[in-house]
């Protein structure tokens, strides 16, 4: 039997779905990293044409060949990679790279980060390559993509140049972002460099195309992008207080509409949205019966801390039901998984969180037994004889 307890969690607020964010961009996908909270996807799994934004892959695999270490067949930040003709041939976003040097890996990473270089890539992808080509990385990328969840993306290169197969979605891009910042915490920092000047070269291409940052809005990351086939993309952050929204959009028409559709979603990703604690973990929700136990009931308590993403406004109730099949049957451990809590927010996704038995329950003794023993012959009785078929 399964037993369902719909009733207001105590500590649950009341509001309406906040204002849906008509976004102009052709594709988007925005989600609330602290919570988990998607806020507004917008063909979000379509394999779309991602420009520059695809750096952003050959970034998080140089960052994991940094931690292998070269030792291990990975970079090191101080390590020089030479430059060859292949790499230096890329025009569009570069840093200006010619096949007398012989840059850091460091340096390539802020080339592409800051710079938007794609020459940088095909240096970063020609060291990491199992045969020393771009094309053999970009077979890996698209692996390690696949293997990562990003199952919408594949990769023809390294840098996000036009090509069959350069593809990625939103929803991807949404993750890879959230990837980088939260395995990468001791690099993230360098997405929100705003100029770099690589040797003297340049100095008029050495600022960080990402329009939001500097803005005052806790923008710090991450990448920009534009092909003619793709129109104008951002794959953009933003840390307020202690909540983080990302944000992907792509399509835009125009350089200004990228940076006013970004800064409008994140203006409405914070402000339209509150973060709020739901209960710590062992805080108790209901109670649960139990058969041929010691005791009748077992509480059911959070398994873990519950924050959770509410709209900001309106009357109509957030409601909350806990989940569990029982009756529960004895022994029960304190801890064990007995049941979820379910929120409902209007046009938000549910949250489940598990709850566990907030004390253990041994089995009833020998007149607990014969009692239920009893109980279940007097049931059978009352319920008469089967119909004969």
């Amino acid at each position: 039997m399964i037993r369902i307890f719909a009733a207001t969690f105590a500590l649950v607020l009341w509001s309406l779905p906040a204002q849906a964010f008509e976004t102009s961009a052709t594709a988007a996908y925005v989600i609330d990293q602290t919570t988990g909270t998607v806020l507004l996807a917008k063909n979000a799994d379509d394999p779309l044409p991602p420009a520059s934004m695809s750096k952003l892959m050959t970034l998080y695999m140089a960052f994991e060949a940094i931690e292998r270490g070269k030792s291990n067949g990975g970079l090191d930040l101080t390590e020089k990679l030479p430059v060859s003709q292949h790499a230096m041939s890329y025009g569009g976003s570069t840093m200006f790279l010619d096949t007398t040097d012989r840059v850091t890996v460091e340096d390539l990473l802020r080339g592409i980060i800051v710079l938007s270089g794609n020459d940088a890539c095909a240096v970063i992808a020609e060291a990491l390559s199992p045969d020393g080509t771009e094309a053999g990385f970009a077979r890996l990328m698209t692996r390690r993509a696949q293997q990562m969840g990003m199952t919408s993306s594949t990769f023809a290169n390294a840098n996000g140049w036009p090509a069959a197969g350069q593809r990625m979605s939103m929803r991807d891009l949404g993750l890879l972002a959230m990837r980088l910042i939260e395995d990468y915490p001791q690099y993230y920092p360098m997405f929100a460099q705003r100029e770099f000047l690589f040797d003297g070269r340049a100095p008029q291409n050495k600022f960080n195309r990402n329009p939001l940052l500097g803005l005052g809005i806790g923008a710090d990351g991450l990448k920009t992008g534009h092909t003619q086939e793709a129109g104008y993309g951002l794959v953009g952050s933003a840390k307020q207080g202690d909540r983080r929204v990302i944000f992907v959009i792509s399509g835009l028409d125009t350089a200004g509409a990228r940076a006013q559709e970004s800064e409008a979603i994140v203006n409405w990703a914070f402000r339209q949205f509150s973060q709020r604690s739901m209960g710590a973990a062992g805080t108790q929700i209901a109670q649960a019966d139990v058969a041929i136990g010691s005791a009748n009931t077992v509480g059911m308590e959070l398994a873990d801390d519950l924050t959770v993403l509410v709209p900001v406004s309106g009357s109509s109730d957030v409601t909350a039901e806990v989940i569990y099949t029982g009756p529960l049957r004895a022994p029960i451990a304190k801890g064990d998984p007995v049941g979820e809590l379910v929120l409902t927010r209007g046009d938000l996704p549910e949250v489940r969180a598990p709850l566990v038995a907030s004390q253990a329950v041994a089995p009833g003794g020998f007149f607990v037994k014969l009692t239920a023993a009893a109980q279940h012959l007097l049931t059978r009785l009352n319920e008469g004889p089967e119909d004969a078929s």
